[in-house]
């Protein structure tokens, strides 16, 4: 009759618990169909198969900084140290569903009230025969020793401790993802502000170019005026030419200093001179690249691949949040030596035992396990939404990029040819000058002109450049 009684008790409290049970939220169909190609013409023959990575960016020098940061950048670091976190608690959640076994030293004392069931049972067991003087409890106050083991084992029936062990591991491997993530930034910054350093290098060729034709410039202009063949107003216009372009020069320089102390941050090192080849502009050997199709992005990006353990994490934690509101079983045991006197710790009849069982199932308040559970669906919308988001953010990354470079191409032709067109341009003015065929305005224009347009061009090609980092960024980077 008890063990009817016992199993009939469980079974209503099951049923009392599994009154109106939250049900699992389904998950929403998805919204976001992506193109076969990232543009909007299917034809790619014409371009190159492009691999991201180590190999794409060939520069040794460019590589060198990037092996160091990767061993040096604290951006780096501080990835690694939340991926260290993040394993820690995969080991934590590990053991969840295993017993928990603990040593056991507890020493005190108790006194029992004179008219308490405990103190006048204590009492009279001072009188019975059947005691030896061990046995005898101590009066007024009680000792109590115990040394020994004590277990904890929390049953997972349905399946909570398996989804938060679950939601664990994927939390570490969203912090491998971050990692890759803040590296594909970091090799992203390092690179482009590598590649701005050698174009910013070509423009002070070309202001030394240009200031060196307007001193020229100025000593013939000096030299007709003492002949009385130009005025004052010739020679202020040269000068005040030459001294725009020389102040342009300190410019550079200065954003040259800035940019080598940035790769210097970057990379994790005191300010220093960037070794770095001098390459004229349009013999820069730039990565080639293919658009690929969206599934490839998929696979490379790690925001995406963030976004997608987001989500796996967001349906284990609902999970947890929903079996929450299930019985828990949990069953206890403790096995030790236990006595009133030290003396007799050691005696084989010190042995204590115990052993309990639990059925834990919340039934009136239950406000903080809805609140919970609403959280957590609210958590799982939220990452779906930023899974969407993600997904056609990183489409139209590359989509924009793959634009951009196609359009900078072809302006860096034309601007190329322009820079020839003025460059011959300054030679020929000075030479009708020479000849009174042409004005010293007629001269000063065409200097600023070609000085602006290879300003323009250098402009040009760093544009080219961001935007085929920026393509490596898009399609996911990465380095080993």
């Amino acid at each position: 009759m008890n063990k009817v009684y016992i199993v009939v008790s469980l079974l209503c409290l099951l049923a009392a618990s599994a009154c109106k049970l939250p049900k699992a939220t389904t998950e929403p169909s998805k919204s976001l169909t992506l193109p076969a190609t990232y543009l909007v013409e299917s034809d790619t023959s014409k371009r190159t198969p492009m691999t991201v990575g180590k190999s794409f960016f060939t520069e040794p020098g460019l590589k060198a900084l990037i092996d160091t940061a990767l061993t040096n950048a604290f951006d780096l670091k501080d990835a690694l140290a939340r991926v260290e976190m993040a394993r820690a608690g995969v080991r934590l959640n590990t053991g969840l569903d295993k017993p928990t076994v603990d040593g056991l030293l507890s020493l005190g004392q108790r006194k029992f009230g004179d008219f308490t069931i405990d103190g006048v049972g204590n009492y009279d067991t001072k009188f019975s025969g059947n005691l030896s003087d061990r046995q005898r409890i101590p009066t007024p106050i009680v000792p109590d020793l115990l040394i020994g083991l004590q277990s904890s084992w929390e049953i997972d029936l349905w399946g909570k401790l398996k989804n938060q062990k679950k939601s664990a591991v994927e939390k570490l491997l969203v912090s491998e993802e971050y990692k890759n993530f803040v590296t594909t930034q970091l090799v992203s910054d390092i690179a482009s502000a590598y590649y701005e350093l050698i174009v910013k290098d070509n423009e002070l060729v070309f202001l030394d170019e240009n200031i060196t034709l307007q001193s020229r410039g100025l000593d013939i202009v000096e030299v007709l005026k003492q002949s009385g063949q130009a005025n004052q107003l010739a020679i202020d216009l040269f000068k005040g030419q030459l001294l725009a372009s020389q102040t342009i020069k300190k410019e550079v320089e200065l954003e040259i200093l800035l940019l080598e102390n940035k790769i210097n941050l970057l990379v994790g090192r005191f300010p220093q001179k960037i070794n770095r080849p001098t390459i004229e502009l349009n013999q820069l050997n730039l990565p080639k690249f293919n658009a690929g199709i969206p599934s490839s992005m998929l696979l490379n990006r790690p925001d995406l691949r963030m976004a997608e353990r987001e989500l796996l994490i967001s349906k284990a934690d609902l999970e947890v949040a929903r079996l929450a509101f299930y019985p828990n079983l949990n069953l206890t045991a403790g096995l030790g030596l236990q006595a009133f006197r030290p003396s007799v710790i050691l005696n084989p009849g010190s042995l204590a035992a115990n052993t309990f069982g639990s059925l834990l199932s919340p039934w009136i308040n239950r406000r903080v396990l809805e609140a919970d559970l609403m959280a957590s669906k609210a958590s799982q919308k939220m990452a779906y939404i930023n899974y969407d988001r993600t997904v056609l953010t990183a489409f139209t990354e590359v989509n924009t990029s793959l634009k951009t470079i196609d359009n900078v191409t072809e302006r860096f032709g034309l601007k190329l040819e322009e820079v020839e067109v003025l460059r011959n341009s300054i030679q020929a003015s000075n030479e009708l000058y020479r000849s009174g065929r042409a004005t010293y305005l007629e001269v000063v224009t065409a200097q600023k002109n070609a000085l602006q347009s290879q300003i323009e061009l250098t402009n040009v090609r760093k544009d080219q450049i961001n935007a085929i980092i920026s393509l490596y960024r898009s399609l996911g980077g990465g380095w080993q």
